[in-house]
């Protein structure tokens, strides 16, 4: 079982280091510390993994650094997802739509032509409340 812990909205200065230090100030425990970079510009991302060696030294580095101000920021730090497998889409975007068949964009040229929105009566009743109030 993995015990890695997602530390997010680093500022960009931040290297393994730094959070080694301040880990080591807070008498906290870390197997490893990997701050994800750019691999073409090697620019900070903005966020880093944290291994612990056990759920309690997981738990308390997250407690530790979830909400902590740094500058102008706030951390944030909860337990890492697995990583998905390459190329997979996330979550919210696999699958079948659910935006539906209005929400989509015309397959070959043209637009869609729709026809023009029909007042129900009962909401144009609920639009005269409204303006009544």
């Amino acid at each position: 079982m993995s015990f890695t812990v997602f530390l997010g909205n680093l500022p960009a200065w931040v290297t393994k280091d730094d959070i080694l230090s301040w880990l080591r100030a807070e008498n906290l425990v870390a197997d490893e510390v990997k701050v994800i970079r750019n691999p073409e510009t090697q620019e900070s991302k903005g966020f880093a993994f944290i291994d612990a060696p056990n759920r309690d030294e997981m738990d308390s580095i997250i407690r530790r650094f979830d909400r902590a101000p740094l500058e102008d920021r706030i951390l944030r730090a909860n337990p890492a997802l697995p990583p998905r497998p390459k190329g997979a889409r996330p979550a919210a975007v696999a699958g079948p739509s659910i935006a539906g068949p209005s929400m989509e964009r015309p397959r070959r040229g043209g637009k869609k032509h729709r026809k023009p929105r029909q007042v129900s009566p009962q909401s144009a009743f609920a639009e005269e409340l409204a303006k009544a109030l």
